[in-house]
């Protein structure tokens, strides 16, 4: 079914600082150093194994209208992308992204995921639509899912810490109150990255999708991205989403989604955690660092 939006619905315009050949030269830059990556480590499980295991695919949202496979990472912009999605696939009373409230756009039945797919299906729109990801500095997007989910008064984030910061407490801290015990509602970043560099967590691949790496997610040494876009570089990287699927003249990528301070936080976050916390941390992010060209000083 085919919708009709007024220009740009919802938002303004947005031309990209850079010109589409510096974003362009940008991603084939960013493919050539994931694809190496991914041979020098070894760590590419190939189609068939995934298509096995589906639920691999379970965060690569289909638009079949528009041919697009967005694989969404939580805390890199994803609200906005399925706000907008949303838009583009007629799902919302609105044009306006923005106008769509957060939370209806997570919920589990608004959009249909490329694990629903057969195999056949799955290899036929991994070959033929348009495939997108956007990414971000991993212990940024690890300060940004700390704060959202245990440090603010939310629906959300009294699950998180009913679901895991009483685990934690009750874990890493010695002489714990009771009341925190409760409520789970004081953990500290210490104790949650304690609870992430943890073995038995590590064994179990207990992570949270706000927390579980990104090539975990998308599986980038598996399945050939279009556009990796960056949160630094968000709105042209959004820009150049969108011209690649011929949809600029009818949406704009919503500008409230600008990178945020996390960035000034992370230094303030982690000078509390031991060099060997940092380094295991390091570690379990190590393949986000290495493939999608971020840097962590003094460890690699």
């Amino acid at each position: 079914m085919l919708h009709s939006f007024p220009a740009n619905a919802g938002t303004e315009k947005y031309l990209p600082e850079k010109s589409i050949i510096t974003l362009e030269t940008e991603q084939t830059q960013r493919k050539k150093l994931a694809k190496e990556v991914c041979t020098l480590s070894q760590k590419n499980p190939n189609l068939d194994s995934v298509i096995k295991d589906r639920t691999l695919l379970d965060h690569i949202i289909v638009d079949e209208e528009h041919r697009l496979l967005y694989c969404y990472v939580p805390k890199v912009a994803c609200t906005n992308w399925k706000r907008l999605l949303m838009v583009l696939m007629g799902k919302a009373n609105t044009t306006n992204p923005l106008a769509i409230v957060a939370d209806d756009s997570h919920r589990l039945n608004v959009f249909r995921r490329l694990d629903n797919y057969t195999g056949e299906e799955i290899r036929y729109r991994l070959d033929h639509f348009m495939k997108f990801m956007f990414i971000r500095h991993p212990f940024e997007r690890l300060v940004s899912a700390f704060r959202n989910k245990f440090g603010q008064n939310s629906s959300s984030s009294d699950y998180f810490r009913s679901r895991y910061g009483r685990q934690i407490i009750k874990q890493y801290r010695a002489n714990a109150s009771e009341e925190s015990l409760l409520r789970g509602h004081d953990v500290t970043f210490r104790e949650f990255v304690q609870y992430i560099i943890d073995p038995r967590t590590v064994a179990r691949a207990n992570f949270n999708e706000h927390w579980r790496p990104m090539v975990d997610l998308c599986l980038p040494c598996t399945i050939q991205y279009n556009v990796i876009g960056k949160y630094e570089s968000l709105m042209d990287d959004a820009w150049l989403v969108l011209e690649k699927a011929n949809l600029n003249q009818k949406v704009s990528f919503p500008r409230s989604d600008r990178p945020s301070s996390t960035n000034s936080l992370v230094e303030e976050y982690t000078k509390h955690l031991t060099r060997e916390e940092l380094l295991h941390l390091y570690h379990i992010y190590e393949m986000d660092f290495r493939l999608f060209d971020y840097h962590s000083p003094g460890f690699d």
